[in-house]
């Protein structure tokens, strides 16, 4: 049996370091220093998918992030559609909730600092 790390493709290791960025994005501006700490994750293949860059968040964004990783890892669909277009929402209803703020406030707050290249993922 293939290791969840084995099926992870392309799109999914892009889709992991947007995810966190746009969390990480969310939490230092909304949260400011509310208990933060660096994000940790024990695999070191998931460890090169973020870039071994330093995560700061707090303790719910992490929860949050550990949550969409651990999402986009089990996503049975290949291709994987965006979540907010897939027939089979896997989030837990308050995680979508809390996806969704993220989504709205980081993909405006990064395309107008330059990040254009988030666009298509964004609009997706």
């Amino acid at each position: 049996m293939a290791s969840i790390f084995e099926r992870l493709n392309d799109k999914k290791r892009k889709d992991i370091r947007v995810l966190s960025e746009f969390i990480a994005v969310y939490c230092r501006e909304q949260h400011k220093a509310e208990d933060s700490k660096v994000f940790s994750i024990n695999d070191d293949k998931l460890k090169s998918v973020l870039e071994n860059k330093e995560i700061v968040l707090c303790g719910d964004c992490s929860k949050l992030l550990h949550h969409g990783i651990a999402k986009l890892l089990l996503c049975p669909y290949d291709p994987k559609p965006a979540c907010r277009k897939c027939e089979t929402h896997c989030y837990a209803p308050d995680y979508r909730e809390r996806i969704r703020e993220v989504m709205r406030f980081s993909g405006p707050y990064l395309m107008k600092r330059g990040r254009l290249d988030l666009l298509a993922h964004y609009l997706s």
